[in-house]
């Protein structure tokens, strides 16, 4: 698998096809990151460029796509943009993809402490926005919706049928730390309804939540109907509710370059196909929906 020079390599890491890397990849030498802030909700957005209409990553960003490009993105987005990545490298011959995945928080961190990268997907407009403040960013631009379900191991040991099913003190529940997109969200959708849930552990993203859930080490939790959907029968996944509640469950994905980019044509053309039509039925398949 191809590395950025920038990043260094550490034990145990998560690689997955398309070359994916895990975040703790992705330092900074001699660079302690900073602890990250604690997030809020973000509903739906509508994009503000709308999807663009270039095939295979073209761009009208000038100079050529080729070298490599180190792309940042929420960990809810790994089966999707390892898919993406593999597409545009078979598209432009020569071109190495790298990707890491992990908390948008964490990613925007490492961003703002000055980590070198070329594109950032978040999994909330919040979270985009510390690079934005931070001058790390170029205009983003939001390419689908997600949202929150809660999923259980397949042979249901909780019993739980409903989101209030998760407040019961005999029901153990995982929920992603509370400065992550997917805590953030699970914060206000548990708000809007009016249930009080103690989780027995609180995860890193949203990953590591599916983790505990699909290894039946906990009775429930609260993932992405995208990660519930690329679990396949290992969960069952329960909606968390109608109106106001299924309102709150809803999360905007923002894409954008990094504007200190070494290679900002080939990190605008990968933008670019995120948001093209080849871009979103891949997001499509993949259970996100539309901005």
């Amino acid at each position: 698998m191809r590395r950025s020079p920038a990043l260094s390599r550490s034990p145990g890491l998560d690689r997955s096809p398309g070359r994916a890397v895990t975040t703790a990849a992705i330092v900074l030498a001699g660079l302690g990151l900073a602890a990250c802030g604690s997030g809020t909700t973000d509903r739906p957005a509508a994009t503000s460029g709308g999807a663009a209409s270039a095939g295979a990553g073209a761009s009208a960003a000038a100079g050529p796509v080729s070298g490599e490009i180190t792309v940042l993105a929420a960990a809810s987005l790994k089966e999707s943009f390892t898919t993406l990545a593999q597409q545009f490298e078979a598209a432009h011959p020569g071109v190495t993809v790298t990707t890491s995945f992990g908390a948008s928080s964490t990613l925007a961190q490492q961003l703002v402490s000055g980590a070198p990268a070329d594109v950032f997907a978040a999994a909330s407009a919040s979270t985009m926005q510390r690079a934005v403040q931070a001058d790390r960013v170029d205009t983003p631009q939001t390419f689908a919706v997600n949202e929150l379900t809660v999923v259980v191991p397949a042979a249901n040991p909780g019993h739980v049928t409903a989101l209030a099913d998760l407040a019961r003190p005999d029901v153990t529940v995982a929920l992603c730390q509370q400065a992550v997109p997917c805590g953030a969200v699970a914060a206000a959708v548990l708000d809007r309804a009016g249930l009080q849930v103690t989780p027995v552990t609180r995860e890193a993203d949203v990953k590591a939540v599916l983790t505990k859930v699909r290894l039946g080490e906990v009775d429930a939790g609260m993932v992405y109907v995208t990660d519930a959907k690329a679990s396949g029968a290992t969960v069952r996944a329960i909606p968390v509710g109608t109106g106001a509640v299924a309102q709150a469950a809803g999360t905007s994905y923002p894409i954008a370059t990094v504007k200190d980019s070494a290679n900002h044509a080939t990190a605008q053309a990968f933008a670019d196909l995120v948001r093209s039509p080849q871009g979103r039925a891949v997001l499509t398949d993949a259970g996100f929906t539309a901005p």
